[in-house]
């Protein structure tokens, strides 16, 4: 069956921004999310290992939609979910009443329930420190199973970077035209594979994508760097959309924030009319369909 056909229709969280500075926001509904926590798991188990965001809606539609696509595509096996932030995780607890597993806690209810065959999906941008992470807490649990495999993150492949960049490409076109910069919100990262975002703009200029550009919230190129390119050009409206599998707490605050430091607040300071896209990476089929190929190369390696 195609994706097309098995995939369920999902909303379209676009927003115009507004309004979501300090801690008073609404998330959506938490019980609308499936946790996939639960046992009886049998003995092939897929783990879906996600950063995670606690805001409810983006949630369901990105790595829930992920995990659904993931549930289609492999329907021999049970897919289950993990965060690698605690804090989130925390947080879910604590406001929700909704408990969501680590990484360690996914491996150890995967070892009880005497899964014989592993497979761990990652949903991170790159081969960062959080997927190291991940990778280093499923050596420890190697020896619980028959056999264990971990998939590639999303930007991996020189493939995987043509696909993302048409989504991106694809994103941006409704804002064809000449005056109006598109800007996508990367979190950044420490590591050396930081350099994916630079990659990234490299990759959409190539693709004619001249008004398109990338940058991070934490690392570089940064807000100052990604004004810079915008007031280099002859623009008079800037569009911001997050490049994360989710518009969670960076995308709703950092990015379309009313706080001095937010991406928009700096945009509209420099006169630009804005507006922002809460629409993380996880809701556009492309990139569930993606995540899936890793997944099915990941599943290959086990024989």
């Amino acid at each position: 069956m195609k994706m097309e056909q098995a995939m369920p229709a999902m909303a379209d969280l676009n927003t115009v921004c507004g309004g979501l500075g300090g801690e008073d926001y609404t998330t959506g509904n938490a019980s609308l999310d499936d946790p996939r926590n639960q046992d009886g798991i049998g003995e092939d188990e897929l783990l879906a290992v996600s950063f995670g965001t606690s805001f409810n809606d983006s949630r369901r539609l990105t790595i829930g939609a992920i995990e659904c696509a993931l549930e289609h595509a492999f329907p021999g096996w049970s897919v289950r979910r993990a965060f690698t932030s605690r804090t989130i995780i925390d947080r879910i607890r604590r406001r929700d009443g909704v408990s969501i597993d680590s990484v360690e806690q996914a491996l150890e209810r995967a070892a009880e329930n005497g899964v014989k065959r592993l497979v761990i999906q990652p949903t991170h941008l790159m081969n960062g420190l959080e997927y190291h992470d991940v990778a280093a807490a499923v050596a420890q649990f190697a020896g619980a199973f028959e056999a264990v495999s971990v998939g590639a993150p999303l930007l991996d492949s020189e493939e995987d970077f043509r696909v993302v960049a048409g989504v991106l490409a694809e994103a941006a076109a409704r804002y064809g035209d000449k005056r109006t910069a598109v800007c996508f919100m990367g979190h950044g990262t420490e590591a050396a594979s930081n350099a994916v975002y630079a990659r990234m703009q490299r990759v959409m200029a190539g693709a004619g994508c001249a008004n398109c550009f990338i940058g991070t919230v934490e690392a570089s190129p940064g807000l100052e760097e990604v004004l810079a390119m915008v007031k280099a050009g002859d623009y008079d409206r800037v569009v911001l959309q997050p490049m994360m599998i989710v518009a969670g707490d960076h995308a709703n605050h950092d990015m379309a924030g009313d706080g001095e430091d937010a991406w928009k607040t700096a945009f509209a300071r420099e006169g630009y009319s804005v507006e922002c896209v809460l629409k993380g990476l996880g809701e556009y089929q492309s990139i569930q369909e993606l995540l899936v190929s890793h997944a099915r190369a990941a599943v290959d390696k086990l024989g």
